[in-house]
């Protein structure tokens, strides 16, 4: 059944036609260039501020270039993909520091961020092309739980077979351990891909800082040297602004990060803790005649350390 499911799921990612997919390609670079340019803007403008002033205006900036492009984009009639905006993100990096940043890293750490890009890219493959728990329609379901639809037969469930069962809200698809729809990576984030996306989460994280550690050294480096004015302008805007957007992405990133933490050590899902009046196992009434006094309770929780092992080792 799970081999059905995903090959459900897959159908239904790639029904677009190869031109729709080439021109949603056309559209996330070039939106990816536009935000970046953007945003390179800043130093240009601002050359005597200092990099933590400029964080704030380079946000500003990238999230206005990101409005205008979304707008753009509805204008001419092209859906930008986000998986593909991620995708040409971690190219971009990677490429800015290969052939503008690389000579000032140590052999250390150029073979460690070539190797953190690497392993992002065959990430992103691997939770857009996995199934992260898809659970099929089965009419079996439907007459063991005496309801007309599955999505009737998943919130008040006492199956096992559907247990934390639950239906995206984006794609309509019902996933075991559903936790919530990622748009950056354009899938559920479910029981099967749960702790790739944490291994994700955390590489990106790493990826980003150890980008930024080498574009301040590259820039230490050209203040020190006393060759700032004579680097290529454009480069070294360049250099600055992926740096800014860098750090950008790791305050939020980090957030998120200690978020899901969170969720794991109290075996919890995102879902779950937005939704959990729709849920009636999460659902404690003071006085069992009382539809008024309903407190949040956690069935699920079983103490830390058995929560982390759950998570690691699913049953």
């Amino acid at each position: 059944m799970s081999r059905l499911a995903t090959g459900l799921h897959r159908l239904r990612r790639s029904a677009s036609s190869p031109w729709e997919v080439l021109w949603s390609a056309l559209a996330s670079c070039g939106l990816v260039l536009f935000s970046q340019l953007a945003v390179a803007m800043v130093p240009r403008l601002f050359p005597s501020l200092s990099l933590l002033a400029m964080l704030p205006i380079a946000g500003l900036v990238f999230l206005a270039a990101i409005v205008l492009g979304r707008l753009w984009r509805r204008f001419i009639g092209v859906a930008a993909s986000a998986p593909l905006f991620v995708l040409f993100n971690i190219l971009l990096l990677w490429g800015v520091y290969v052939f503008v940043i690389r000579r000032d890293t140590s052999p250390l750490l150029d073979m460690l961020i070539n190797a953190e890009c690497a392993l992002l890219l065959w990430g992103l493959y691997r939770i857009l092309s996995g199934d992260p728990g898809i659970v099929a329609c089965d009419s079996s379901y439907l007459e063991e739980a005496g309801c007309k639809d599955f999505v009737e037969a998943i919130y008040p469930s006492e199956l096992p077979m559907l247990s934390r069962v639950r239906q995206c809200n984006w794609c309509k698809a019902n996933v075991r351990g559903y936790d919530h729809h990622c748009p950056a990576f354009g899938t559920c984030i479910g029981q099967k891909n749960h702790r790739l996306f944490m291994a994700l989460l955390t590489g990106f994280v790493v990826a980003e800082s150890t980008y930024t550690m080498c574009s301040t050294k590259y820039i230490t480096r050209c203040i020190n040297s006393g060759t700032l004015r004579s680097e290529n302008p454009v480069s070294l805007n360049i250099v600055i602004s992926t740096m800014l957007f860098s750090i950008l992405q790791v305050v939020w990133q980090i957030v998120f990060l200690m978020w899901h933490i969170y969720c794991i050590c109290f075996n919890i899902k995102t879902d779950e803790w937005i939704n959990w009046k729709k849920y009636p196992e999460f659902q404690m009434r003071e006085q069992p005649q009382s539809d008024f006094e309903v407190k949040f309770v956690n069935p699920y929780d079983k103490g830390m350390l058995c929560n982390i092992r759950e998570f690691l080792k699913p049953k």
